[in-house]
This record gives structure tokens, sequence and C-alpha cells, in this order.
């Protein structure tokens, strides 16, 4: 029994679709959120950068007690390696590898896209880490750079989110794919929009991560005791508007409010590359 917080962070708000699906699966859980709001996306800046950035986002969790750190930010888990993951203090989940053992769980003709920000598709991360479980497997991959922004300003039903939709899958639709991969986790809002167009199965990386995290915890001997646990809220901007933002990705009203943190003024964690 462990009673230790687990720690999440994302490059924004897209994250608490991870904490969501945690919420849901272990209730006794205690967690602590990290949005680095300041700074998103993450996903348009370079691979040194955003390893920096994960290195303070994982520091400041740290400094929280946490037993686990979810990197629930395919960006930052696609730049965020093995070695420098093993340097941590506590165990490191990234979201690409349970999305995609799920992907390949799920595909019958192993013609799986994959979209995500343009970081996360440059570094080619759940290509590789699908082929490695399915070497035959086809991938096609579509960067979605405005995916993001829509979510995070609250346009994820509005017409242009649609024909946004429809230009990026249009990469993707003639491969025939079977299954796709939602690659950052801010997309889970924009999924019936995804789905209308994609008409096949869509694989939710925070759901994926959620049951991934619960698996390693038992394994480990990390679960919580019988408690109702609760999520303690963090973000690197102003926090004005956290309350209705947030209820959007959690899809139920947040209790408490968020604290702010100077993310830039956190030494960030030493690690290998």
């Amino acid at each position: 029994m462990d009673n230790r917080p687990i720690g999440v962070f994302d490059s924004g708000l897209g994250g608490l679709t991870t904490v969501k699906k945690l919420r849901e699966r272990m209730p006794s859980e205690h967690i602590i959120y990290f949005g680095d709001t300041g700074r998103v996306p993450y996903g348009t800046k370079g691979v040194e950068i955003i390893r920096r950035y994960a290195a303070q986002d994982c520091a400041f969790l740290l400094s929280q007690g946490v037993k686990l750190v979810v990197a629930a930010c395919g960006t930052a888990s696609s730049c965020v390696t093995d070695g420098m993951a093993a340097r941590l203090p506590v165990p490191f989940l990234r979201v690409i590898d349970p999305a995609a053992q799920a992907a390949v769980r799920v595909s019958r003709s192993g013609r799986i896209g994959v979209i995500g920000t343009a970081a996360t598709i440059r570094s080619d991360s759940y290509a590789r880490a699908i082929r490695a479980l399915r070497p035959d497997a086809q991938v096609f991959s579509q960067a979605c750079p405005i995916f993001v922004p829509l979510v995070e300003f609250g346009y994820a039903h509005h017409p242009a989110a649609h024909i946004f939709a429809e230009e990026y899958l249009s990469n993707l639709l003639p491969h025939d794919i079977d299954t796709l991969v939602l690659g950052c986790t801010h997309y889970p809002l924009l999924a019936d929009t995804i789905a209308d167009i994609a008409r096949c199965p869509l694989i939710d990386t925070g759901e994926q991560a959620a049951l991934a995290a619960e698996e390693l915890l038992r394994e480990k001997g990390l679960c919580a005791g019988q408690k109702q646990g609760g999520v303690d809220f963090y973000v690197s901007d102003l926090t004005d508007a956290f309350e209705a933002e947030a209820s959007r990705f959690l899809g139920a009203p947040v209790e408490g409010r968020a604290g702010q943190v100077d993310i830039e003024s956190v030494p960030p964690v030493q690690w290998s590359v």
C-alpha cells in the first residue's frame, strides 16, 4: 500500500483526459496534475526545448512526493528516451507504448494511422513502437498542428474543427487504415468529429495510459489504500479561467482551484539522453 500521489503532466490541459480515465479506474488514488499552460503547445518546439520543459515538469511533480510520473503528452513522450526516464527516482510512464499495443491488438490489416503534433509525428515514435510489436505493420502518420489550439481555446465543436479534420485525414484515408491512434491527449475532445470522418476504431492514448498505470502500480505494489482520492491542479499560466476550461476536459465540474507554478524557476531533473 502506497498513498503517495500519482503525478501527471501535459503541455496544457489535454492531459486532463488522462486524469479522467485514471480517476475512473483508480478512484482511491490521489493525483497531482501539472498543465504547462504558459508554454503550450509543445508540439511546435524543438526536441531539446521539449526535453527541458519535460525535465522541469517532472522536477515539479517529484517535489510533490509522487510515486509515478505519467507523461500525458504525446510530444513529451516522444522526446524523453528510456535512458532519460531511467534517471528518475520513480517509474515514468509514456502514453506511446500502451497506445501502440492497443493499436496492434485492434488492427486486423496492420494498416494503422497515427495523428499527433508536428513534433510527435516528426519523431516517428508511434510508428517505431507499433512496428516493434508488429514488424509487418504499415503505419501512416499525419501531423495535425491546429488541433491542440482548437481544443485549448474551446473550439472542439466549432465547424472549423471539422474542416481541419477533413483536411488532415484526407492524407490518411486513401491508405485504407483500419485503426487510428489519437497521438495526443487533447484529441479525445475531437473524437466524434474524427470518428465521423475516419470511420474506424480510434485508440485513445489517455485511456490506454490509465490502463497501463493501473497495471504498473499493481505489479510494483504501489496501489493506494482503501480511501477516496482527489486531484490537485497546477498550471504555469493564469488560473482565472481554469475551472471552466478544465471541466471541458474532465467532463465534470472541477473541485477546487488550480495553483500557479513559476515553472521556469524550477531546476530541471538531470537526465542523460
